[in-house]
């Protein structure tokens, strides 16, 4: 690879020493000098590249530390596109065009209509019809393939569509009760099935008995749609600038050999960090293990959990995840609240309390870097009288835990994870997507704890982002910390608990995140570090905060490669230096 020299209006290192500059000198992927152009023009030899960035702003790659690409990429692989389909003649159209390169009998899959994942901005409600298509509708399309809208989590109730042969295949007719266990079955006034079913209908997080035999007759993941769904999935992530990729969440042994694959395969388009889940409990059926069966598989998992060498693909740490959402109504409290369906509860845990305690001290014991996903408050409660109690036998608080989520969280709760040690990854889309659901099922108070990112600075917690099911554009996940707007209404919920700086948004995305994946190697524009580097169309530490959500991203380099390209840039230049330079 031959040196290349970026030249700019302005570049943001997000190096202290070195904060703002007008040039970089890259070589084999690694920055080499940051300063004037006319400096570096003098140490950069006769063959070097110059890539001229004019007005774009040059940055160092974000780094998303709760993305999903992998599940995202997978789920959505192979499935017909209806997230902006206007009406329901589109919607028969992209199926007919499926169902003409299908074979008869064959499932034909699509997404749901709107904006992933909490549908809030755009649903099914914004076609022109405003509702799905029912079965007749979609027969139109095929009569010969079952066909399935799917529902996808984590909004709860859903609602999805099959056409009459998805009905046959999943065994439903007519003769079946209007309602199963939480399942609404639509029927028209002749009693006949229109292919519309409510309820806890999600493509996961989802353990209604009913829905989940259902579950069970749809096919399969495939591996063939799986990984390019997840290679079209990076490419939207670098298209936003995002170069490198924290995956602490659910992450089971498939999950982790397909990125392997990738790995070897040298299609991974941005850097990766993965966790083993000890035990997850997403998709369906979740059948617990025995407290023998988890301690066996943190043992299997330990030797495969600190693999730090590789620059594209670090497997480092394990994870648990004790609760679940709140939609769902899975979202541990001590006091009473609203479920889905109007029932009350106070939430459940997938993980015993037993099985936690040993996940903790295994970790402490056997130095793994521990990963915790919790979001509510009895959650933080039991955790961290475990963790508190371990913490007398073998003092961990050196070892950078990792507190995922923090969805709502207490002062007390900052304070005892701060003396702990924790790091926090967090996502103000949390707050965005589910605020009015929170507000409306436990009540308004819990909006003083909801990811209260100005607390946890304030404690001198290391905090980054993660866009999740919110927002999948970070520049939008960073005009949220400042706003902290929830999605659907009018309202902002921000506290002097919640609302920080430009700088410190940006830095939850860059600097911070690198420092909590304990990758030196990314999140700033300096000597030694990999030439991730991003070219935006507008400065986003000083420009509007109505702007920020709509950056553009010309370009993405990850290790000095172009790996996202709009072609408003020009190419680099190739040859000597005119002597004039």
């Amino acid at each position: 690879m031959s040196r290349t020299l970026i030249r700019s209006s302005k570049v943001l290192t997000f190096d202290d020493a070195n904060p703002v500059v007008e040039a970089v000198l890259v070589d084999n992927g690694v920055i080499l000098e940051t300063g004037r152009f006319s400096d570096l023009v003098e140490s950069a030899g006769p063959n070097t590249r110059v890539m001229e960035a004019g007005d774009a702003v040059v940055m160092p790659g974000l780094i998303d530390t709760h993305p999903h690409v992998m599940h995202f990429g997978a789920l959505r692989g192979g499935l017909v596109d209806l997230s902006d389909a206007l009406d329901h003649a589109d919607i028969v159209e992209r199926i007919s065009a499926r169902a003409a390169v299908t074979a008869p009998g064959e499932w034909i899959i699509c997404t749901p209509v709107g904006e992933a994942h909490y549908f809030i901005r755009r649903s099914w409600r914004d076609l022109a019809e405003r509702r799905l298509p029912d079965r007749h509708v979609l027969d139109r399309a095929t009569s010969d393939h079952p066909v399935l809208i799917q529902a996808w989590a984590p909004r709860t109730p859903n609602i999805l569509a099959f056409n009459s042969a998805g009905l046959r295949a999943v065994g439903l007719s007519d003769f079946i009760p209007d309602q199963v266990c939480d399942v609404e079955i639509e029927k028209d006034e002749a009693g006949r099935l229109t292919g519309i079913l409510r309820g806890p209908v999600n493509n996961y997080y989802t353990y209604d008995p009913f829905w989940g035999q259902i579950l069970l007759k749809l096919p399969p993941l495939d591996p063939d749609h799986a990984v390019p769904g997840v290679l079209d999935e990076m490419a939207r992530f670098s298209a936003h600038g995002v170069t490198t990729l924290y995956e602490g969440h659910a992450m089971e042994p498939i999950h982790i050999q397909m990125y392997q694959h990738l790995r070897t395969s040298d299609m991974l388009t941005m850097r990766v960090q993965a966790t083993h889940d000890v035990e997850s409990v997403i998709f369906y059926p979740f059948e617990p293990l025995s407290l023998h069966e988890f301690d066996d598989r943190l043992k299997s998992l330990a030797p495969q959990s600190a693999d730090s060498a590789d620059d594209m693909l670090r497997i480092v740490g394990m994870t648990i995840s004790p609760g679940g959402p709140c939609f769902a109504g899975h979202f541990a409290m001590h006091e009473t609240y609203t479920d889905p369906f109007g029932r009350p509860t106070k939430g459940n845990r997938f993980v015993s309390l037993e099985k936690e305690e040993s996940y903790v001290r295994f970790c402490a014991e056997n130095d793994v870097r521990a990963n915790i996903c919790i979001g509510s408050y009895r959650e933080h409660d039991d955790f961290l009288e475990i963790a508190e109690r371990v913490v007398i036998e073998h003092d961990f608080r050196d070892k950078a835990w990792i507190l995922q989520h923090a969805i709502t969280i207490s002062p007390d709760h900052v304070r005892r994870y701060k003396a702990l040690g924790f790091q926090i990854t967090t996502s103000v889309g949390f707050a965005w997507g589910k605020g009015a659901m929170y507000d409306e099922r436990i009540g308004r108070h819990i909006w003083r704890d909801m990811v209260p990112l100005r607390r946890l600075l304030d404690a001198g917690l290391d905090v980054s982002g993660g866009s999740d099911w919110g927002p999948k554009s970070p520049w939008e996940q960073i005009a949220l910390a400042q706003t902290h707007e929830i999605a659907g209404t009018d309202l902002r919920n921000d506290g002097p608990d919640q609302v920080i700086n430009r700088q410190e948004s940006l830095a939850m995305w860059t600097t911070s995140a690198a420092k909590i994946l304990g990758w030196d190697e990314i999140g700033s524009i300096r000597p030694g570090n990999h030439a991730d580097i991003i070219f935006v169309d507008r400065d986003p530490s000083t420009c509007d905060l109505d702007e920020l959500k709509d950056i553009r991203v010309h370009r993405t380099m990850l290790g000095g490669n172009i790996v996202h390209d709009d072609a408003v840039l020009p190419a680099a230049t190739e040859g000597i230096f005119d002597e004039a330079e």
